[in-house]
């Protein structure tokens, strides 16, 4: 067996999926969100994203971490730039931890996991869905996000 954890980069909701098994069989999963208050400073923000993390790595310890990759939109750059600052320290929470960790384009992640590059969150969250032959809606996407980024380090690293 192999756990893997998936994580949904993000400022005020960071996705964390944890999912053990091998190749395309899961045995087991999890899933949950970092959520950080807007009235916090953002070195505050990112220190609680990086203790909650840590705390999960030291509870789980996976043997693999994947990351969704930093984009940017053009009409909003500044979050690129946020979301940079919350994906280094995932990075770093991850090597501090001695875990190897790989990080996924959002549109390689949808493809590997829809079939479609541009896939929307709804689509994407059902798609993950069915491979874990859930009924009920995985909430918030961040985590539904986390868990399909999981799935492919299985898939790929498993």
């Amino acid at each position: 067996m192999i756990k893997i954890i998936g994580i949904d980069p993000g400022l005020s909701a960071t996705g964390i999926g944890v999912v053990t098994g091998r190749g395309l069989s899961v045995q087991a999963y999890s899933y949950g969100t970092i959520h950080t208050s807007k009235e916090y400073s953002l070195p505050r923000r990112l220190d609680k994203i990086y203790s909650k993390l840590t705390e999960v790595l030291e509870r789980e310890h996976p043997d693999h971490m994947v990351v969704e990759d930093i984009f940017s939109l053009n009409n909003y750059p500044k979050s690129g730039i946020l979301l940079g600052k919350v994906t280094g320290i995932l990075l770093l929470a991850g090597y501090k931890a001695g875990i190897s960790v790989s990080e996924i384009a959002v549109r390689e992640a949808k493809k590997v996991l829809t079939g479609n590059g541009r896939a929307s969150k709804q689509q994407l969250e059902k798609a993950i869905r069915r491979k874990l032959n859930l009924v009920d809606p995985i909430k918030p996407y961040h985590a539904s996000d986390a868990l399909g980024l999981a799935l492919i380090g299985l898939y790929r690293y498993g």
